[in-house]
């Protein structure tokens, strides 16, 4: 009865039919591949940082590194969206901003990332370098040009004023209501 319960209810098994049903319905190959992610964001046409991000953003929700989104990978990307705890979105944003992937955040690397994000919904009450001088003013505590994960998460855990701005501009609650709403344009 418990298992008939869950699936009738409230609980983790609807949502995930909701979910499943919609990717589908935008992607039913069950594979989605950056032109499709960039279509189904109705994020086509940008300036060119603006389209680095969204691949950056792309590449990390591809786990598997096969060009395509599949639907087990979109709902790790939505779970982290919707119930990801705080540290885990640091990590997140930390591999986000690691471009190079050598486990460490340059400032190059975080003001192109920060440019790009600023190309994509002009936000403007900080200049990427501003942004990145701050990071790294607070951040990098042995000073030597480079930030490690614990740096990164250590540092803006403790500073409620960075983590703010760092949760806001990297705020993905928008494409999460895009792909709940099941938006579709066409090319």
């Amino acid at each position: 009865m418990g298992a008939k319960e869950s699936l009738t209810g409230d609980g983790p098994a609807p949502e995930m039919h909701h979910y499943y049903s919609k990717f589908m319905r935008e992607c039913p190959s069950g594979q989605l591949s950056l032109h499709e992610f960039k279509k189904l964001l109705d994020l086509q046409g940008l300036h060119p940082q603006g389209d680095m991000y969204i691949k950056r953003v792309f590449d990390i929700f591809d786990l598997n590194q096969d060009g395509f989104i599949d639907f087990l990978e979109f709902i790790a990307a939505i779970n982290l969206v919707i119930r990801g705890k705080i540290d885990q979105k640091l990590k997140w944003y930390f591999k986000l901003y690691d471009a190079d992937g050598n486990g460490c955040i340059d400032k190059k690397e975080l003001l192109n990332i920060f440019t790009a994000i600023q190309a994509i919904n002009g936000y403007t009450s900080t200049s990427p370098e501003e942004f990145t001088d701050m990071v790294f003013q607070k951040v990098d505590v042995n000073n030597d040009g480079q930030l490690t994960l614990e740096e990164f998460i250590t540092g803006v855990e403790k500073d409620e004023g960075l983590m703010e701005l760092i949760t806001k501009t990297f705020d993905l609650s928008n494409v999460l209501k895009v792909i709940q709403s099941g938006r579709r344009h066409s090319i």
